[in-house]
């Protein structure tokens, strides 16, 4: 199965389910951006829809989902999350959401027909609501301009710093996952330019102390798919991560001393 039909089996499910409450179906991340990795990435997505439903009914679309990713087999598989309009349209931080599913939550789902993720705050959708905004797609509904709206530049900020505040301690076990966020972190408030893993690493690789080039291509090479292990010493992705996070956290303490704002943001 294409991926394109992929997108349309996902849309009839939501336009079946949601009927006319469904305002549209949304693209965004490394498919939307241009760097999907099928062994590495999700499909993401944001439902947009105008009034609840019942539980049971996000459970029913939980099912199908999993259906779905058994017959098509994706490595990571689809992340989305549903939210209601108002929501969208007049920004609460942290938002609310009324469902959610992903790959963490499919075992869960399919082993416990109680199960149900939805209710919650979530401060990640600041910036899948940004990324929306400027680098995603409509698969079906409104224009993306029509439902989401610019959003003040703190909550971008403190929802893509949510991602790595741990570098520290997690950036052995998981090493281009944080060299590759901290990369497009710190691109984001250098350049405020919105960016992919894979466009941070780039921008990183070029602009960054030449003693971490290697370490950050090699995180490259792996997000690709050209290369299975990334191989560098220990204290070296210790000394990444920190210098890094130190760059972050002077940047945002400089902007909050000048009371700085980035009220616009940019594509790459």
């Amino acid at each position: 199965m294409s991926y394109q039909s992929v997108l349309n089996s996902i849309v009839s499910l939501f336009k079946g389910e949601m009927g006319d409450s469904l305002v549209g179906v949304y693209l965004h991340g490394s498919m939307a951006m241009g760097c999907f990795n099928p062994t590495r990435s999700d499909i993401d997505l944001l439902i947009v829809v105008q009034q609840k439903k019942d539980i049971e009914i996000y459970k029913q679309i939980a099912a199908k989902l999993i259906q779905l990713e058994d017959e098509i087999q994706l490595a990571k598989g689809i992340e989305l999350s549903i939210v209601l309009e108002s929501m969208v349209n007049d920004f609460v931080y942290p938002t609310p959401f009324e469902f959610h599913y992903s790959a963490y939550h499919k075992e869960k789902y399919r082993d416990n027909i109680d199960y149900f993720c939805g209710g919650y705050d979530d401060a990640d959708l600041a910036a899948h609501f940004v990324i929306t905004y400027h680098r995603g797609v409509v698969l079906f509904g409104k224009p993306i301009d029509a439902v989401f709206k610019p959003i003040h530049d703190q909550y971008y900020v403190q929802s893509i710093v949510s991602d790595v505040e741990n570098a520290v301690e997690g950036i052995v076990g998981n090493p281009d996952y944080y060299v590759l966020n901290l990369s497009r972190t710190l691109f984001y408030l250098r350049d405020s330019k919105i960016a992919s893993k894979r466009e941070g690493g780039e921008w990183a690789a070029d602009e960054l102390p030449i003693e971490y080039e290697d370490l950050i291509c090699q995180c490259l090479a792996k997000y690709n798919g050209e290369v299975e292990e990334i191989e560098v010493e220990e204290v070296l992705l210790v000394n990444f991560a920190t210098y890094m996070l130190t760059e972050i956290n002077d940047l945002i303490r400089l902007k909050q001393e000048n009371n700085l704002e980035v009220s616009t943001y940019e594509n790459i």
